[in-house]
């Protein structure tokens, strides 16, 4: 293969690399305000089968404001594939206390972008929107989501990942699929920062379109070869 052929085929997996990439980080939970324990959150999941850099990939969270670049997560660094993140508006060692988190659950603290109950959740790499969540809990139709007050909001299922419609969400509660609890020396506050359930990598669209794509460029660069 000619040094043209290698750069481009090069570039094409780089291409397809980052798509994934991008494509593969999804909100997982929220608590838009607690009860009794420490700082509002948001848990963000790798769902996919790669390690994704949220620092090359100048990963960031928004509101309703929807601004890309609004709050950086870049210190989250490398995000393993099916590991979750967790960012919260209190302080990350307080927040890690209150939740009895160990040092292997990655925690941006200090969060200022706060939520509200009827708000968004917006997920960037670069300019590029991620996820979105729109909820209301005196809303209606897919706006329509529970009141995380003192209580996370979940995926009811695994088609409420990534689908903007928050009547999928439910509430979570002690011991269930997302292994729920209370937190430390609270009776009322409930959730599960740093855990899903959802977390088995899944293949993603853009993942084989790059793939047709780059096939077909293989196929055309040796179709040249025969002809001349």
């Amino acid at each position: 293969m000619k040094n043209f052929d290698k750069a481009v085929v090069a570039a094409l997996v780089a291409i397809s690399s980052m798509t994934a990439a991008q494509a593969q980080v999804r909100i997982t939970e929220w608590m838009y305000n607690p009860a009794n324990s420490v700082g509002e959150y948001v848990e963000f999941t790798n769902l996919g089968s790669t390690a994704v850099d949220f620092g090359t990939l100048s990963f960031s969270f928004d509101d309703s404001s929807r601004t890309a670049g609004s709050t950086s997560l870049s210190a989250f660094g490398i995000v393993q594939a099916g590991e979750s993140v967790v960012f919260t508006e209190a302080a990350e060692t307080v927040f890690r206390s209150n939740w009895a988190l160990s040092s292997a659950v990655k925690v941006i603290g200090g969060n200022t972008n706060n939520l509200g109950r009827s708000d968004e959740i917006n997920l960037y790499s670069g300019e590029t929107l991620l996820d979105r969540l729109t909820y209301n809990d005196q809303g209606s139709g897919s706006v329509k989501g529970p009141r995380t007050l003192g209580t996370s909001g979940r995926p009811g299922s695994f088609a409420a990942i990534g689908a903007n419609d928050a009547a999928k969400w439910v509430l979570s509660t002690v011991g269930d699929v997302e292994r729920s609890y209370r937190s430390v020396g609270v009776s009322t506050d409930i959730g599960s920062p740093g855990y899903t359930s959802f977390a088995a990598p899944v293949p993603e669209p853009e993942t084989y379109a790059m793939l047709l794509a780059g096939l077909g460029l293989m196929g055309a660069v040796a179709r040249r070869k025969r002809a001349a």
